[in-house]
């Protein structure tokens, strides 16, 4: 990060570029890139497509300059941009999932405090704990085999830390959808998560 613009928000960066400054545009970049691959990263779970929708998230930054609205939060503008360029990567691949809200209504007794902390240790995992390893491994397989817009959500909301009105932003769904879908995808992932540790290993 450039230390004479670490200070400034990024919406006075986004003056600044405006106005012709492009090392405010880098600090952006500098500023964004880990959270905005590590989504990537997840969402997709193919390296190939997550490098380039992490650079065309980026140009699309660095072309809509003039369109962006500064009094708005950057954060969410970016993880739109980056969930939309993903999801028109996902079915240029044609890799399309579905599966019905029946089909995981019968899952049980589910506690959303249970999903969070596997989550959680999965996004804080300390690489000298052997067991730890193997829990956010298993995570990322339940994850990445999620359909996408539960996936999605998941991503947003537990690794990501969005609220439901970014998340609602970030999606273009209402916030009650928000609420009913991370009400799925939590059941989804419960379900199969339960089901991959009943297995032998």
């Amino acid at each position: 990060m450039n230390p004479s613009l670490d200070k400034y928000t990024d919406a006075e960066l986004l003056k600044r570029y405006r106005e012709g400054d492009e090392t405010a545009f880098r600090e952006i970049v500098e500023r964004y890139k880990n959270p905005l691959y590590s989504f990537l990263r997840r969402f997709l779970n193919r390296q190939d497509l997550v490098e380039d929708v992490f650079q065309e998230t980026f140009l699309q930054l660095f072309a809509s300059r003039d369109s962006f609205d500064t009094s708005r939060p950057l954060r969410p503008w970016l993880f739109t941009i980056a969930a939309n360029k993903a999801k028109d990567a996902l079915r240029k691949m044609q890799r399309h999932s579905s599966m019905s809200i029946g089909a995981i209504a019968d899952s049980g007794d589910v506690s959303v405090d249970d999903v969070i902390n596997i989550l959680t240790s999965y996004k804080t995992t300390p690489a000298d704990e052997v067991t730890t390893e193997e829990t956010a491994r298993r995570v990322r397989e339940v994850v990445a085999d999620m359909p996408e817009n539960l996936r999605g959500i998941l991503i947003l909301a537990y690794f990501e830390q969005f609220s439901y009105k970014h998340m609602a932003e970030i999606l273009s769904i209402p916030i009650g959808t928000v609420k009913s879908r991370l009400h799925t995808a939590v059941m989804h992932f419960t379900k199969r998560w339960n089901a991959a540790n009943r297995e032998p290993r």
